[in-house]
């Protein structure tokens, strides 16, 4: 796992992680599969990727977005356990 400690490139600290962006050729492929047609942008300093139609927000673990509907939280209610 990447720290500050060890790292010189560009990212986003969250706590003790490095969360690194999303590679922007991927974003410009990425649509919501919820809605199918809506692009996702990056929200949280990275740790989520936002439908901007349903607001459903798709997390991204270990640097990869986990682009499933059943992991996907909406944004204003009240996330799952």
């Amino acid at each position: 796992m990447l720290t500050d400690e060890n790292h010189s490139g560009s990212g986003f600290l969250l706590g003790r992680r490095l969360l690194m962006p999303v590679n922007p050729e991927l974003l410009e492929i990425l649509v919501c599969p919820a809605c199918k047609t809506s692009p996702v942008v990056p929200v949280n300093e990275g740790a989520g990727l936002k439908c901007q139609a349903c607001g459903r927000v798709y997390p991204v673990k270990d640097d990869i977005p986990v682009m499933l509907i059943d992991e996907a939280t909406i944004e204003g209610q009240p996330s799952r356990s």
